[in-house]
């Protein structure tokens, strides 16, 4: 959030959204807009404010004007007020140090191939005269992890009489959610995990869910919350996932574990599920980590950002690819190991890969496919048909990183238990 000020002394505040379609720049803190029919040029750091005979802005980034026009932002001024300096201010110095926060908006390179077209096939079955890289089998893994989480769930069960409890959050009627949640219901009821679940309909209040995750919170037989993501529109995901007790934060997204896991000495009492699979998935395929080139494709909350700090604790030199980055088939092409957790199909060719790599594919993208019973196909972020002929190993989609995030919820599920119960 910045404060700019303009000739005809009105104040305004710059409000950054991730949505793009709620980005607004508003006059504060007055009822009235008083902004003349004429055009008005705003600047501050970074960014361009340009104001319209129809009261409309369209907001670009100085360095992605492209990227801005294409997104078609319109964001609306909504109040304004007078005062009495007349010279161009930043009144929030953090925003200049923090950045920005702009949406993180893949646009595909035109000069890249064409992608090939989506076809039906097993991940586990090739032509092996093409086929040279290693299937990471994920299923497999997982369905291992989950062994060893049924005998400990059992051996917790015969010697204090007490099992993990799980509490699911549900809000809406996505066909793709309420799908996850059935499978971490099903893996749960398949290590003997207590699981509870509370479903909302999408037009409920946020009250509501809180009120749902507070009784979770101080319900002693739960010991993990996942709140189901994504959220209604209406709701403030950050409010609702902080509210989610530190000690039962399974998912691992709350701050202070994601601030201890990206402290040097310090531990966080759970590491989100994705990242934490990824690097199991490296690990028990005897991948080593320390000191090789990583590249990390996407850098959300949930999957790219905590799987960059981890992969640091490993002591992999790590470089982030995101929206905004310039040449990133480049520098994903001088990495030892690539995962790509950009949310974008087939984004990840051939030629962007170093030959030898080890590639994660985190991706699970949902394509139109009225063939399926889902209606739809999952499909990753890397172009599997090309990345098979470069790499020396890579997870399929599905059958990769999914089975192993769902394992590693129980994990931390298993782990809040024994904390609570000082099981050993």
């Amino acid at each position: 959030m910045a404060f700019v000020q303009q000739r005809n002394e009105v104040k305004y505040q710059v409000d950054l959204w991730t949505d793009p379609k709620r980005v607004s720049v508003r006059c504060i803190p007055g009822p009235q807009c008083c902004i003349s029919s004429s055009s008005i040029n705003l600047v501050t750091e970074g960014l361009e404010f340009v104001n319209s005979n129809q009261r409309e802005i369209m907001m670009m980034h100085n360095g992605s004007r492209n990227l801005w026009k294409k997104m078609c932002l319109k964001p609306r001024i909504l109040y304004s007020y007078s005062t009495n300096s007349l010279s161009t201010t930043l009144l929030n110095n953090s925003l200049r140090i923090l950045g920005p926060d702009l949406p993180e908006i893949w646009i595909p390179n035109p000069s890249s191939p064409s992608r090939p077209p989506i076809t039906h096939r097993s991940p586990f079955i090739f032509n092996h005269q093409e086929q040279t890289a290693a299937v990471i089998d994920g299923k497999l893994m997982a369905d291992e992890i989950r062994s060893e989480i049924a005998n400990e769930v059992s051996r917790m069960k015969n010697e204090i009489g007490k099992v993990p409890g799980l509490a699911v959050v549900l809000v809406g009627e996505r066909k793709d959610s309420q799908i996850y949640v059935r499978k971490k219901i099903a893996a749960c009821e398949e290590v003997g995990i207590m699981s509870l679940m509370t479903e909302l309909p999408k037009d409920c209040t946020e009250i509501e869910v809180l009120d749902a995750v507070s009784s979770y919170n101080v319900d002693p037989a739960v010991h993990g919350i996942l709140v189901q993501l994504p959220l209604p529109q209406h709701m403030n995901e950050e409010k609702i996932l902080n509210d989610v007790s530190l000690e039962k934060d399974v998912d691992g997204f709350h701050p202070v574990n994601m601030g201890n896991l990206a402290m040097t000495g310090r531990d966080p009492l759970f590491i989100p599920c994705t990242p934490k699979g990824c690097i199991e998935l490296l690990l028990r395929s005897n991948v080593e980590i320390m000191g090789k080139k990583v590249v990390v494709i996407g850098r959300s909350n949930i999957a790219g950002l905590p799987t960059s700090l981890l992969l640091q604790r490993h002591h992999a030199t790590v470089s982030v690819v995101h929206a905004f980055t310039k040449n990133p088939e480049k520098i994903t092409r001088e990495a030892d190991i690539v995962i790509s957790a950009a949310g974008v199909v087939n984004l990840v060719r051939g030629h962007w890969l170093k030959p030898g790599a080890i590639v994660i594919d985190v991706g699970t993208n949902p394509v139109e496919d009225p063939d399926s019973e889902t209606g739809y196909t999952l499909t990753g972020d890397v172009c599997y048909e090309e990345a098979i002929k470069v790499a020396s190993a890579i997870t399929p989609v599905p059958g990769g990183v999914g089975p192993m995030t769902i394992a590693m919820l129980l994990s931390n599920t298993l782990d809040s238990a024994k904390r609570a119960y000082r099981f050993t």
